[in-house]
């Protein structure tokens, strides 16, 4: 009988103890399958990011090609007035020369900006901690940084005031643009499709542009953005990235862009290098 009792008790302590180990192991199994989704999620966004980088490529270059078709084609034209008009062929080298100087500098121009436009982007990506990118959208599309957040990551809720979990990462939003300076910075609000219905806010227009507003004296009081650099303005609901039929939809098209370009004065520099007909 004592012998049947000990072989029960050890029985049930070899269940306990397999039944702790299983339980460590699944414990163990969901972390590291938290973990791996965490990660799934960072490689599909950086994935995202690059198929749209190689698609502004493929625009940049294919606009590219139809500049250098049509000033070949202006060539061609001037070989043809100066073989009519007698025009020495040591002035027609001289266009040639000045035509092909300019196309190289806008090339350079160009690379150097799309480098620029990279450099940033991975820099504010690679500073954003794995729950804010769930909330923040980095793309660069025909070299402009656009920089998406969530409404409900900045504002309270129904409201243009910025909430205490925006300061982190506009704090690095706003690094990133201390860091370019050569670069100016549109803040554009949008909303959904619902009606606001709030005091001092007449429809979607105001909030839009209340809360872009808002991020714009944020990065200027805060961080000490130059204001200058600065432009706030609002799309209301007219602006969407998805459906308003859904709750989901909704969600997508109320957001805030941020949106990093080279500043207009350096491209009119640009124009001013043009050679002459």
């Amino acid at each position: 009988m004592k012998k049947n009792i000990l072989l029960f008790g050890m029985l049930a302590a070899m269940l306990l103890v397999t039944s702790c180990a299983s339980k460590k192991d699944l414990e163990n199994c969901k972390f590291e399958n938290k973990e791996l989704t965490g990660s799934l999620m960072t490689a599909e966004k950086q994935l995202a990011a690059s198929e749209a980088r190689v698609k502004s490529l493929e625009e940049q270059l294919e606009a590219q090609k139809k500049a250098y078709a049509s000033l070949q084609s202006s060539l061609d034209k001037s070989l043809t007035n100066a073989s009519q008009n007698n025009v020495s062929i040591d002035k027609l080298v001289d266009q040639i020369n000045e035509s092909n100087q300019y196309i190289r500098h806008l090339v350079e121009v160009k690379t150097k900006s799309d480098s620029l436009n990279m450099v940033l982007t991975n820099n504010l990506t690679r500073s954003l901690s794995k729950e804010e990118l769930k909330e923040v959208d980095v793309q660069v599309l025909k070299g402009v940084v656009y920089i998406s957040l969530a409404d409900n990551m900045l504002y309270k809720s129904g409201s243009y005031e910025i909430n205490d979990r925006a300061q982190e990462t506009l704090s690095k939003i706003a690094k990133i643009i201390m860091d370019y300076k050569d670069y100016d910075v549109l803040i554009e609000g949008n909303t959904d499709n619902v009606p606001i219905t709030r005091e001092n806010i007449r429809n979607n227009w105001d909030l839009s542009c209340l809360r872009a507003s808002s991020v714009v004296q944020y990065l200027q009081n805060h961080y000490g953005v130059d204001p200058k650099r600065l432009t706030a303005g609002g799309r209301g609901e007219y602006n969407p990235l998805a459906t308003n039929d859904t709750e989901l939809g909704k969600q997508r098209n109320r957001r805030t862009q941020i949106i990093i370009t080279p500043k207009l004065d350096q491209f009119m520099d640009l124009i001013d290098q043009a050679p002459e007909e």
